[in-house]
């Protein structure tokens, strides 16, 4: 198992230079001048244009700002400064990074839960009554774009109920998290639920459960050891690829409801073309995609224990 969690750890590296080059790349051909937007609609001479770009490293070759970038954050875990205010990436991300990490946990925590709960009890009901509730109740979570159901929410428990605050404050405290959570987590909830759903089904006409009900097992151990854990592999792969799509996709959600975090700040920084802060935030993505994926990997054999590491 070490060597292969080595090996997997070698094989993030040339993933995690190409998707971090590449980002850099799209970022940085952007239209758009960042150093002349600091002025506005203010006039500039083009010395001090010159002189600001050459401060902050922009009249460099592309190539040249990208070795510059990466052995920063390699060498001294330096994302560099934004252009407009100057300060360190890494204080942004210190002030957005914890509030989304906190919103996509809950947002997790709600889709494993009710997910798989759902999932679980409609495959063990497959084509009764509760099934097709739960059928219902996912293809409408599904049909409905992320935007509007954001919307439901804050008009009807926010401005009719005034059950919830229509935004988050400052603070982002736990319970003032919670509908964004419900929110975010509400589409993958529906396909964690079908997929389980799904699997469950599956394996309920299998061989194996077949003989593990002639054995006369009790069924809360059929259901619990042999079916649950074979049902979940692809649910865990699911899952392990998710957590970071929560975090990157929260930008709808975080906009709606006033978050300040990641999400929103990569909207901002979009549109005031802050390169560094952008790639920087997108670089924690990526390593939190890659973390994740091995985290997934090493699981399979805890589920299933015919499957070995090469």
């Amino acid at each position: 198992m070490g060597r292969y969690v080595a090996r997997r750890l070698l094989q993030m590296i040339p993933v995690f230079l190409g998707t971090t080059l590449l980002i850099f790349l799209m970022v940085y051909t952007l239209p758009g001048d960042p150093v002349r937007g600091l002025f506005g609609d203010k006039g500039v001479d083009p010395a001090t244009l010159a002189r600001l770009r050459h401060e902050k490293g922009l009249d460099l070759p592309i190539l040249q700002q990208y070795w510059n970038y990466m052995t920063g954050i390699v060498l001294h875990f330096d994302f560099g400064d934004q252009i407009a205010s100057g300060r360190p990436v890494t204080d942004v991300l210190g002030d957005a990074f914890p509030v989304t990490l906190r919103l996509a946990g809950m947002a997790f925590v709600i889709e494993i839960v009710i997910g798989i709960s759902l999932g679980t009890i409609a495959g063990l009901r497959a084509g009764r009554l509760t099934d097709n509730v739960v059928l219902v109740f996912t293809l409408l979570i599904i049909s409905i774009p992320v935007f509007v159901l954001g919307f439901i929410i804050k008009a009807v428990f926010a401005f009719q109920l005034d059950w919830i605050s229509p935004n988050v404050s400052s603070e982002a405290r736990w319970s003032e998290l919670l509908a964004p959570a419900i929110v975010l987590g509400s589409l993958s909830l529906a396909y964690v639920a079908r997929l389980t759903r799904t699997t469950m089904a599956e394996n309920l006409r299998s061989d194996y459960m077949r003989t593990a009900i002639a054995k006369g097992l009790p069924k809360r151990r059929i259901v619990g050891v042999h079916l649950m854990r074979n049902s979940l592999i692809p649910v865990i792969t699911f899952l392990g690829t998710d957590l970071g799509a929560l975090m990157g996709g929260a930008v709808v959600t975080e906009g709606l409801f006033n978050v300040k975090g990641i999400g929103g700040t990569i909207y901002e920084s979009i549109q005031k073309r802050e390169g560094t802060t952008l790639v920087g935030l997108v670089t924690v993505l990526v390593l939190v995609y890659l973390l994740m994926s091995l985290i997934v990997d090493l699981l399979y054999a805890v589920l299933d224990p015919r499957i070995r590491y090469a």
